[in-house]
């Protein structure tokens, strides 16, 4: 499988090859979206937590008699159906709970990802990314000649400090390196720039 080789002013130098186990592969819709899920729901910071009737301060006094008075029965200031009172079922971080998910299936997920990217066009290949300085208007001009709009990744080999401070500035542009790759990234930009390094580490996981 080839795909075309592109300059950062967006011209063709060449033809790439690529892996047919990774960028061949058919995608499973179902298989993404189970990935997607358990990658979503380990997101979360599971620091949410309310207090029952017995952790809020205060009701140890009964509000009134139990009998006599007109008024429904009540033991507790402090009852979930009170003002100030307890929560019944609420989030409790202690409770939280990561959901695994084997290196194999992850890796498969990103395999079917890209190639499902790359099906659609969405991956361009580039010979080499870099600025000599650290200048937004100089990344922007690269992403205009790329035909990038909208929501873009960047991939690279290894950090690279002038990216990074050239890219921050710029609204819907992220930038990984190819090792911090997993499938929910790859499904989450319109496009997707990487360099041939940032391709050959990459590949280098299905070896």
């Amino acid at each position: 499988m080839q795909a075309q080789l592109l300059n950062v002013k967006g011209q063709e130098v060449g033809k790439l090859e690529l892996k047919d186990g990774v960028f061949g592969q058919k995608a499973s819709p179902a298989f993404l979206h189970e990935f997607v899920t358990i990658y979503l729901a380990n997101q979360r910071r599971g620091t949410a937590y309310t207090k029952t009737r017995a952790e809020v301060s205060g009701g140890g006094k009964k509000p009134w008699k139990q009998k006599h008075t007109g008024r429904a029965r009540a033991g507790s200031l402090r009852s979930p159906l009170w003002r100030h009172g307890g929560v019944t079922f609420g989030p409790r971080s202690a409770e939280a709970v990561r959901l695994d998910i084997p290196r194999q299936k992850a890796k498969a997920a990103l395999g079917q990802a890209l190639a499902s990217r790359h099906a659609q066009g969405s991956i361009i290949f580039v010979d080499r990314l870099a600025l000599e300085q650290p200048k937004t208007k100089e990344m922007g001009a690269i992403l205009k000649q790329l035909q990038c709009a909208g929501r873009t990744l960047v991939v690279l080999d290894q950090p690279d400090q002038n990216l990074s401070r050239a890219g921050r500035n710029i609204q819907n542009l992220e930038i990984r390196l190819a090792a911090d790759l997993n499938a929910y990234a790859v499904l989450s930009f319109k496009k997707i720039i990487m360099t041939t390094a940032a391709l050959d580490k990459l590949s280098a996981r299905w070896n």
